[in-house]
């Protein structure tokens, strides 16, 4: 029986972190809207290509960062 009580205070212990978890995600808001966040991250994809498509075109590797992300 006391399985049952046990498994009952996992959850309200899992509950209780997951609140906790989730009030920290809640500091890395950047107050934007989904739209705002969308372009953003677009324009961002569009550099990091651009400047890809641009170190490609060089041919020369030896440009010092090598991280892939």
């Amino acid at each position: 029986m006391s399985s049952i009580y046990e498994r009952g205070n996992q959850r309200e212990k899992d509950r209780e972190r997951a609140q906790a978890r989730g009030a920290k995600s809640k500091q890395k808001e950047d107050g934007l809207t989904p739209e705002q966040r969308r372009e953003r991250d677009a324009k961002a994809l569009q550099e990091k290509t651009a400047k890809k498509a641009a170190q490609a075109a060089g041919g020369s590797n030896a440009g010092g960062s090598g991280s892939k992300k």
